[in-house]
């Protein structure tokens, strides 16, 4: 059954410009910027009723297991999705990594790229990009209105409206088409068989690791998990450089969903490359500012490659990026050669990936993760341990009440000095006194701190770190979900 509309998505709540800024030292920016509301009072407002009317339809989390409706725009929009070739992303970790550097490394080889990707950190219109940058307000709002009449259309002829991500979906591939993109970059929301984006016929799909999450929507094993995810490999016409059929990128799997996956594959006819097999991360060092590769491809070696994102992960949503792109070029079997190595490191270079492993304060360090389940969490902990080897890290942490929240403090608890728990502004957020009940039977009652406000949480937390002194290596990290690290984002005054 799906469950009632509701007046107002909890995932769009946002900071006001107003909100009280934390004392901090803003870190030095980093590539591509997230969006702050627009400065014309007009198309402030203008922006804010589109959200209004997208808030009023079925948030993220109420779904109908059915691309029906968006199958129906579609066609009434005359296809837009088919009017360029996709690489089309699913999994349950790395996604939007790896679609960013996707995009740049498309992008480095002077194609027009469009992504999507969801969720966003603080503005709704950084899931639309073109050319590696949000759109602007202005186009966010026009592609709105332009295809609102046939929104309305279906609607109408529906059992249940359009969805918010049915709608945005349809945004984006309307936008992408009007551009036009050489190329669409696009990440499922959840699953993959009946996600809204399966409405694409991707040349190349992209799993990435998989593990439990969303498991009342998707399953409760791995194998069921990839079964749901391996609905994006599809028979397909041909590649860019006119290979047949799909080509699968799979990075590092469990045994049990990688055999899924293979066997969808032979269903279809689709060839499949495999992390550690085909492909991989040959060698990696840890370098300032990020970290040193030794990617191989599926036409051979990428030496010294630097990335600036922190974390083994990282490495292998590069390995994993690198090998879509070489197969969307027709690079594998029978195509042993290589891209250019000087625009592979170009492109790579100026990857970003905001609120993933992103600093933006300093004295002392404060480190924001997106991480939300256990899997992530285990990523993270890794990388912020190898990359900033904190004398003491204080955990901020607000997480969403559907979530394995022991499975993902498990996970920090070496690594945690204290914690401290909160909540963001959604309404799914985990009430903090339920959280930090879970808390303190993992770390203990003397290593948990109850603050229900976001920006107490955050103060608390500094100040913790700032017992040890200016120079002692203590550092923060705000992690849990991807709203909480959106709203700490802005009150550490990263607009």
């Amino acid at each position: 059954m799906v469950e009632a509309e509701t007046q107002r998505d909890p995932d769009l709540a946002v900071i006001e410009a107003g909100s009280r800024t934390l004392r901090a030292q803003a870190g030095p920016p980093q590539g591509d910027q997230i969006p702050a509301r627009p400065a014309d009072p007009e198309v402030d407002r203008a922006l804010r009723a589109v959200e209004e009317e997208l808030a009023g339809r079925w948030g993220e989390t109420k779904l109908d297991p059915s691309t029906a409706r968006i199958a129906a725009l579609m066609d009434i929009l005359g296809s837009p999705q088919r009017a360029y070739p996709s690489i089309h992303i699913t999994g349950t970790n790395g996604k939007t990594s790896t679609a960013r550097m996707i995009e740049a490394l498309l992008g480095a080889f002077e194609l027009r790229t469009g992504r999507y990707t969801s969720p966003h950190i603080q503005s709704v219109t950084e899931r639309i990009s073109l050319d590696g940058s949000p759109i602007s307000a202005e186009r966010f709002i026009e592609t709105y209105r332009d295809i609102a009449p046939y929104v309305e259309m279906v609607d109408a002829q529906q059992e249940h409206r359009l969805s918010f991500f049915e709608v945005l979906t349809a945004m984006a591939f309307a936008a992408f088409a009007d551009a036009p993109v050489d190329v669409a970059v696009v990440e499922v929301g959840m699953g993959g068989t009946w996600d809204a984006t399966n409405v694409i016929d991707g040349d190349v799909a992209v799993i990435t690791p998989i593990s439990l999450d969303h498991t009342d929507r998707l399953g409760a094993t791995p194998e069921q998990i990839a079964g749901e995810k391996s609905g994006i490999i599809k028979k397909s016409a041909t590649t860019a450089a006119g290979a047949a059929g799909t080509v699968v990128i799979m990075a590092q799997q469990p045994v049990e969903a990688a055999s899924v996956m293979l066997k969808r594959a032979v269903e279809v006819d689709a060839t499949v490359a495999r992390e550690g097999m085909e492909f991989g991360v040959l060698s990696r060092e840890v370098a300032v500012g990020g970290q040193m590769l030794t990617l191989r491809g599926l036409g051979g070696e990428y030496p010294e490659v630097f990335l600036p994102l922190h974390g083994a992960h990282q490495a292998h949503n590069a390995a994993v990026a690198l090998a879509a792109v070489e197969a969307f070029f027709g690079i594998g079997a029978g195509h042993a050669r290589t891209l250019d190595i000087d625009t592979i490191r170009a492109a790579f270079a100026a990857v970003a990936s905001p609120g993933r492993m992103e600093v933006v304060r300093s004295s002392p360090t404060v480190v924001l993760d997106a991480a939300h389940n256990p899997g992530g969490a285990r990523a993270a902990a890794d990388a912020v341990s190898e990359a900033f080897g904190f004398s003491r890290l204080i955990g901020v942490v607000g997480a969403s009440d559907d979530k394995d929240v022991r499975g993902f403090l498990e996970a920090f608890e070496p690594i945690f000095a204290e914690v401290v728990v909160t909540r963001n502004s959604s309404q799914r957020a985990m009430d903090p006194d339920e959280l930090a009940a879970v808390a303190v039977e993992i770390f203990g009652a003397e290593r948990v701190q109850v603050e229900p406000r976001l920006d107490d949480a955050l103060e608390a937390a500094i100040t913790l770190a700032e017992e040890e002194g200016e120079f002692a290596g203590a550092g923060v990290l705000v992690t849990g979900s991807v709203i909480t690290v959106g709203e700490a984002r802005l009150l550490l005054g990263r607009n």
